[in-house]
């Protein structure tokens, strides 16, 4: 029986006839959704089993190599749960996996899931040196299960796929993102003690910072929302049962802070016209959906000063009325 690396309780759980789709689904963009929605309609009533990989396979086969990942795994599965998948498998992708055969790979991990379906991306591969594809797949189920792959979704002209979501991360290109992604492209983390100097230019910051793993937009200064996630409010009191957290207008700036020579890199961001927020050691998720500049460095403090305000005002129009606010609500707790 396959188990979990990582999971919520189910995954130990022996399964019994199930549809099960196979995929990175890094970022779970709308083509994942879409996925498993035919799954889930594939399988009349089936539970939908997915299999991931965690880390990215192209980090194993190719050391320092690896993108930058959209989402951390935690986020990963609880979208996953979102759109529709009854539990998620999570492999360890380890040296020794990526040495094994297409038919270990089906034998090992797909057939203790009992597939009535196994649903595909139609470029999808695996086995050793990425042997095996949708037709090798479809031999080696040998009438056990069906086999489906389904082509990439597309936004406008464009296919969706992580990898342009990465692309218009790395522009700044924050709304083409979240064009790609169905939401604004968030980026979470624990809020830490930072340098403390926005909070002595009247603009405290929660400050996070960037794994060299993880994606994270251009450096540069957005508009967007911070919203916590531990179920409680600015103070650290905990909300009541059934209440949303709220998503707090921010300005958001990425990068090192050239003015004051840093070099680490940074989320810092400022949420409008609070300055009593505890966060500190609190979880908390950076939604971004616009940008109004990139990273400057300054030579002076009154000049920062000046394009800080003027940064505030320019995230405060731009989140007027954005379409993105609506798509912010978070879970309530429960």
């Amino acid at each position: 029986m396959l188990r979990c690396r990582r999971g919520t309780g189910e995954e130990r759980a022996a399964v019994s006839r199930s549809v099960v789709v196979i995929g990175n689904f890094d970022g779970v963009h709308p083509g994942h959704a879409e996925v498993l929605r035919r799954a889930r309609e594939i399988g009349h009533g089936l539970p939908v089993v997915v299999i991931t990989f965690w880390p990215h396979p192209a980090s194993v086969v190719r050391p320092g190599r690896g993108p930058k990942l959209l989402t951390r795994l935690d986020e990963r599965i609880a979208l996953l749960k979102g759109a529709g998948a009854a539990d998620v498998r999570v492999i360890d992708f380890t040296p020794a996996f990526a040495a094994k055969s297409p038919g270990d790979f089906v034998d090992e991990y797909v057939l203790p899931l009992h597939p009535a379906h196994v649903v595909v991306g139609e470029n999808f591969r695996f086995g050793h040196k990425a042997a095996g594809n949708l037709a090798t797949l479809a031999q080696l189920a040998d009438g056990r299960f069906d086999v489906v792959g389904l082509p990439l979704v597309t936004v406008g002209d464009e296919e969706t796929c992580s990898s342009a979501v990465r692309a218009a991360l790395d522009a700044g290109d924050v709304r083409h993102a979240a064009a790609l992604l169905g939401r604004p492209f968030r980026f979470t983390g624990t809020v830490r003690h930072g340098d403390h100097r926005g909070r002595e230019l009247g603009f405290p910051t929660a400050n996070l910072p960037v794994p060299a793993e993880l994606a994270c937009p251009a450096d540069g200064v957005y508009a967007g929302y911070l919203t916590r996630l531990d179920g409680r409010d600015a103070h650290g009191h905990g909300l009541p049962f059934g209440t949303p957290p709220p998503a707090w207008p921010a300005a958001i700036s990425v990068g090192s802070n050239p003015t004051f020579n840093g070099v680490e890199r940074r989320v810092e961001t400022y949420v409008l016209d609070r300055d009593d927020l505890e966060l500190y050691h609190a979880p908390i998720a950076v939604d971004f959906c616009q940008r109004i500049r990139g990273q400057v460095k300054f030579e002076g403090i009154d000049a920062l000063i000046a394009q800080m305000d003027d940064d505030v005002a320019r995230s405060r129009t731009a989140l007027a009325d954005h379409p993105c606010a609506a798509s912010l609500r978070g879970p309530a707790r429960r």
